[in-house]
C-alpha cells in the first residue's frame, strides 16, 4: 500500500493516459454490445512498471472510467473487477525482468480478462454473445502484450526504469 501513496500522482497519470490510449482507437463489436480497444497496452505496461496493486488500480479505475465515458454503464463492474485483476496478475512477479516470466504473467492477466468478459456477456447477452466476445478479446489482447512488451524494452534500454 505504500506504493500506492508515494505513487498517486504517477498512477493518476497512467489511469488517464491508460483511459485516453483506449479511447483513441475504439472499435464497436455490434454482437456483443461492446467494443474493442488498447486498455491492455496501458495496464500491462503500469503493472510490470509498479506491480500489482497499481496494475489493478490502473486496470479497475481506467477500464470503468472507460465504460461510463463511451456510454457502456452496464459493463461497469464487470470491467472493474475484471481489468483490475487482469492488471494485479500482471503486475504481481513484475519485478522479474526475465522475459519469459513477463509474458507468462501477461498472458494468465489475458486468459483472466477474456474468461471474465465471456461470462460477463453471457449474463448481459446470453451465450452467443460471450462466445463473441473471445476473438476481440484476443485481439485485443495480443497488441496489448506486444505493445507494451516493446514499450517496457525500450524503457529498460533507456534506463528509465530501474
Amino acid at each position: 500500500m505504500k506504493i500506492i501513496k508515494e505513487k498517486l500522482a504517477l498512477l493518476a497519470m497512467l489511469i488517464a493516459l491508460t483511459t485516453v490510449l483506449a479511447l483513441t482507437f475504439i472499435f464497436p463489436v455490434p454482437m456483443t454490445k461492446g467494443y474493442v480497444n488498447l486498455l491492455e497496452v496501458g495496464i500491462y505496461t503500469a503493472a510490470m512498471l509498479l506491480g500489482g496493486p497499481a496494475g489493478a488500480i490502473v486496470g479497475g479505475i481506467s477500464g470503468g472510467m472507460l465504460d461510463l465515458i463511451l456510454g457502456y454503464p452496464q459493463w461497469l463492474i464487470f470491467s472493474v473487477v475484471i481489468h483490475g485483476t487482469q492488471g494485479y496478475v500482471a503486475g504481481k512477479w513484475s519485478g522479474n525482468k526475465q522475459n519469459v516470466t513477463r509474458i507468462f504473467f501477461l498472458l494468465l492477466a489475458s486468459v483472466i480478462m477474456i474468461a471474465g468478459y465471456f461470462v460477463a456477456a453471457t449474463i448481459l447477452y446470453g451465450k452467443v454473445a460471450g462466445i463473441a466476445s473471445i476473438f476481440g478479446n484476443i485481439i485485443q489482447n495480443v497488441f496489448g502484450v506486444i505493445i507494451s512488451m516493446i514499450i517496457i524494452k525500450i524503457l529498460d534500454r533507456l534506463k528509465i526504469i530501474n
